[in-house]
């Protein structure tokens, strides 16, 4: 079974769970492109750093989510795309990626909205999903960052009706 993000529930609301995300490793490709286009064009460079497209040519587990991310208060079109570590990975444990478009980067211990969904997380279904969240965090008197998160747990080959998705948000306060 394919190892997911790790994280500890800190709060479940009516609509959506209040979570900390532990400290994690990422490699990610930025494109400049619609969601679509930024999704597929990266996740070839992201998969080749982990299927031994690195300096040691090691093989790196797949994990769950893939994480495409991007800043609602930026006007560019602006999307990281990321793949996370394997729990319990370093920088210093991680081969360099070859590939000079996948970055390396630690990211801290954070809390995060989430909120499940199913159905092919395309922009239109991930927009009214995260509509909903937001939505719902405020009732719940949270604040959250600009930043979205389309959390994908499922190959794309998999029927969009049994796909399931994540819209994760980072908590301000």
């Amino acid at each position: 079974m394919t190892q997911r993000q790790k994280y500890s529930i800190v709060t479940k609301f009516k609509d959506f769970e209040l979570r900390n995300y532990n400290s994690c490793v990422l490699a990610q490709v930025t494109m400049t492109s619609d969601y679509s286009s930024a999704t597929s064009g990266a996740f070839r460079h992201l998969f080749n750093y982990i299927s031994k497209g690195n300096e040691v040519s090691k093989s790196i587990a797949m994990t769950a989510p893939v994480i495409a991310s991007t800043d609602k208060g930026s006007s560019s079109q602006d999307w990281t795309i990321s793949f996370v570590m394997p729990a319990g990975s370093t920088l210093n444990d991680l081969p360099l990626p070859l590939d000079s478009k996948v970055a390396m980067k630690e990211r801290a211990s954070e809390n995060c909205v989430a909120l499940g969904f199913k159905g092919r997380a395309s922009e239109s279904l991930a927009l009214k999903m995260e509509a909903k969240l937001r939505e719902a965090a405020v009732r719940e008197g949270l604040t959250l960052s600009n930043q979205v998160r389309i959390c994908r747990f499922d190959p794309p080959f998999k029927p969009g009706f049994m796909q399931y998705n994540e819209i994760v948000i980072p908590v301000t306060q």
